[in-house]
């Protein structure tokens, strides 16, 4: 007879079963930290739960029921209304009058429930009918009532480290009852921080992840392979209108473009024309050439490219095509530098490695009162107070990273003036560092 666990995805199955079984999150359950004491203390208060998804919002909401031996009762903000609320202030009441005891009344997704429903919520949560615990993913400064959130602790949950992620699917692995002990799965420790590498913080997805392998593993194996076949995304789309050789023509165009060949890419651009293609495909990649080989060595490229985009709009063929021709010879003949694309790869491989890295608090906004109690904003220098509007020594990367130094512009064009313009500046830095040490 199988059990009736098999039915509920195992991210369901694997919520710890205690407080002290709940993985990350230690900056608030903690040994002397703020929630922990309270729990210790039995100072049942309520609160909302800010938050990436897969950071245990709900699963610490249960978890506090069960160690406060309260009621635990949940709406969601999508689905429920005024008549919910109602009926769960009803049961909250019956079960003080039978029991004495609390009840907490978990609403997921605080921030979907719209002004008149937050409102719904006040009295009882002044005269302790109900212990509300809200989870969101959204600054509650601006999606909750000011009212209600006056009346409510925030605590901010953060994603989980690779090593949490790591530790919650070993326990997945290793757990008989819940988990996927009994499959007798094959997996090394690389594949395990392959997959909570790409869950980004998210223990949910970890899981969810790791479920799916499972059921696809053959010989009971989950390899490196089988992960990136999972992720891949298959939704790829290209435009066939004349197969392999319409996409060898555009290679050719954006070549010649990219060699100082101007006669060459008119060659391929009217070929193309010629054969039928949509100009506006050309157009649009006539527009990443400005960014990709041209850059921010002459920046009229860019706006000459949009011009001609505009001008095919307007004017339909053949006449806009003659723009589109212009903007191409211009291109070609053009300073030529690939700096900003290779420093957009550079940051955007950084963002898939690293994950999503909270933003240091001294660059937050703090346009309301929580937001400045939790030190948003707080020793931000304004750039255009000082000297040459640069603050010297600044760092603007999150505080665990190193800062990285992505674009370096090319001795050709402007990029010759910005390139001065930043070793001026780095010169700055330099000073400043050095008078820190």
């Amino acid at each position: 007879m199988e059990n009736k666990n098999d039915y509920r995805p195992l991210a369901d199955r694997m919520r710890p079963k205690s407080i002290e079984a709940f993985i990350g999150q230690k900056h608030v359950l903690g040994n002397n930290k703020p929630l922990w004491l309270s729990i210790e203390q039995g100072n049942l208060h309520s609160m909302i739960f800010w938050g990436p998804p897969g950071t245990g919002k709900t699963t610490l909401a249960r978890l506090l029921s069960k160690k406060c031996d309260a009621q635990f009762l949940t709406l969601s903000a999508v689905l429920s209304g005024i008549k919910d609320i109602r009926n769960a202030i009803e049961q909250a009441n019956q079960y003080r009058d039978v029991y004495g005891k609390d009840t907490i009344l978990f609403v997921d997704e605080a921030h979907r429930f719209n002004k008149s429903q937050q409102d719904a919520f006040l009295p009882y949560v002044e005269d302790g009918t109900i212990v509300f615990i809200g989870a969101t993913t959204e600054n509650p400064s601006f999606e909750l009532n000011n009212a209600l959130l006056s009346r409510l602790r925030v605590y901010v949950l953060k994603s989980l480290s690779k090593n949490e992620i790591k530790e919650i699917l070993k326990q997945a692995l290793m757990d008989k009852k819940d988990g996927l002990a009994n499959y007798g799965l094959i997996i090394d420790d690389e594949v395990l921080m392959k997959i909570a590498e790409v869950a980004d913080g998210d223990a949910r997805r970890a899981l969810n992840l790791l479920e799916i392998t499972s059921d696809l593993a053959e010989n009971k194996t989950i390899s490196q392979d089988l992960i990136n076949n999972v992720l891949k995304d298959g939704s790829i789309r290209r435009f066939d209108k004349s197969g392999e050789a319409f996409y060898d023509q555009i290679s050719a165009l954006h070549k010649a473009v990219r060699g100082s060949d101007p006669d060459a890419a008119l060659y391929w651009f009217v070929r193309m024309i010629d054969g039928g293609c949509d100009p506006f495909y050309i157009i649009r990649r006539v527009v990443r050439i400005a960014s990709e080989d041209i850059g921010n060595a002459d920046p009229r490229g860019i706006r000459l490219a949009l011009d001609a985009w505009e001008a095919q709009e307007r004017l339909g063929s053949p006449e806009g095509e003659l723009a589109v021709a212009q903007a191409i010879v211009y291109l070609a003949c053009a300073a030529k530098s690939n700096a900003v694309y290779m420093a957009f790869k550079s940051a955007m491989h950084d963002a898939k490695e690293l994950g999503s890295k909270d933003v240091p608090l001294h660059l937050r906004n703090a346009p309301t009162k929580l937001l400045k109690e939790l030190d948003y904003g707080k020793d931000y220098k304004y750039a255009h107070n000082e000297p040459d509007a640069y603050v010297p020594g600044e760092n603007y990367f999150p505080d665990d990273m190193q800062p990285r130094k992505y674009y370096s512009p090319v001795n050709r064009g402007l990029e010759i003036k910005i390139a001065e313009k930043l070793a001026l500046l780095r010169t700055q830095d330099e000073k400043v560092n050095k008078s820190k040490l």
